[in-house]
């Protein structure tokens, strides 16, 4: 069994990278199989439980208030519908709701509704998932109290990039706030976004802030940017997709025992590159055709995807680990 690290070098890091595919993609599989069943995948759902105005400047994004972007601002949904929408995802085999709020960290009275929607999703008998921005130890401690089993909040890129995608909030806010959600029970759900105009040493960089975090995170979202009309990054190159590809192996190899989600950006991949992400250690998407404010393939031709590759959707999450 391959042992679980969190000491990984950065030279150790690129040298992963620089093995020749065939070579990175077998070690990957191997780990993966030393850990997974390789033909099956954990599905969730994400909802944007409320959409636009948020105050954050991140070049990428769609719901910032400083994009124009066109997007029409939305107020916290109410809890019938969350509920309405859960059992939905639920009934489409989905295993874990995901809520987003646009939020730069939320208040204490908008916390409030978001308890009830964890408690109620929870008790609906699926795992639970909010990203609500930045959280004091108090908010990741309520939270935990209402059930949650997973909080997102990703780190997006390298320490020394990162300032070249946002500049209202910096890297150590979102260490802080993954610290505080470790050390309320939470699991962590933590990854990044490529294509953003960053460095292979900053995929590098940014793997290796996550694998050598106190303890893995349980879930690793890996985003391929979708470029929006009216962000700074619209224009932007997309990423190579064997790059991409690369990125999922590594993160596998250094993660064993984490889920490595296959998130934005899979409506322009084709189904050879997603087949080639899976065996290469992916085990977790988004199900359904929307993912906060953009496009995500329909359920219609993943289920196709699944059946052509000989997936099946793994029936019930891990009970939370922490």
């Amino acid at each position: 069994m391959t042992a679980v690290r969190m000491d990984w070098s950065l030279d150790e890091i690129e040298a992963l990278f620089a093995l020749p595919f065939n070579d990175l993609l077998f070690k990957a599989q191997q780990i993966h199989r030393e850990n997974f069943n390789p033909n099956e995948v954990q599905v969730s759902t994400l909802l944007s439980i409320k959409t636009g105005a948020c105050p954050e400047d991140c070049s990428y994004c769609s719901q910032s208030a400083r994009n124009d972007t066109g997007l029409e601002r939305e107020r916290l949904l109410p809890l019938s519908e969350v509920i309405k929408s859960a059992q939905e995802a639920k009934d489409n085999g989905a295993t874990r709701f995901c809520m987003g709020a646009a939020w730069r960290n939320p208040t204490d009275k908008s916390l409030n509704h978001v308890v009830d929607m964890v408690s109620a999703v929870r008790e609906m008998g699926m795992e639970t998932c909010v990203t609500l921005g930045m959280l004091s130890e108090p908010q990741a401690g309520r939270l935990k109290d209402a059930g949650l089993d997973y909080y997102n909040h990703n780190l997006d890129t390298s320490p020394e990039f990162y300032g070249e995608v946002i500049t209202t909030r910096n890297y150590q806010d979102r260490l802080d706030t993954l610290s505080h959600v470790r050390d309320a029970g939470i699991n962590v759900c933590a990854g990044g976004i490529l294509g953003l105009g960053e460095s292979p040493r900053d995929r590098a960089r940014l793997l290796q802030e996550l694998a050598n975090m106190p303890k893995h995170p349980e879930s690793v979202p890996i985003n391929e940017l979708v470029p929006i009309p009216g962000t700074p990054l619209a224009n932007n190159k997309a990423i190579d997709a064997i790059d991409f590809v690369r990125c999922i192996a590594v993160a596998r190899i250094l993660m064993p025992c984490t889920y490595v989600r296959l998130s934005a950006g899979r409506t322009d991949m084709s189904d050879e590159t997603q087949a080639l992400c899976f065996f290469a250690g992916a085990n977790s998407m988004f199900y359904g055709d929307r993912l906060l404010t953009t496009d995500n393939p329909t359920e219609s031709s993943d289920a196709q995807l699944f059946s052509t590759l000989g997936l099946q959707a793994e029936k019930a999450a891990s009970p939370a680990t922490v």
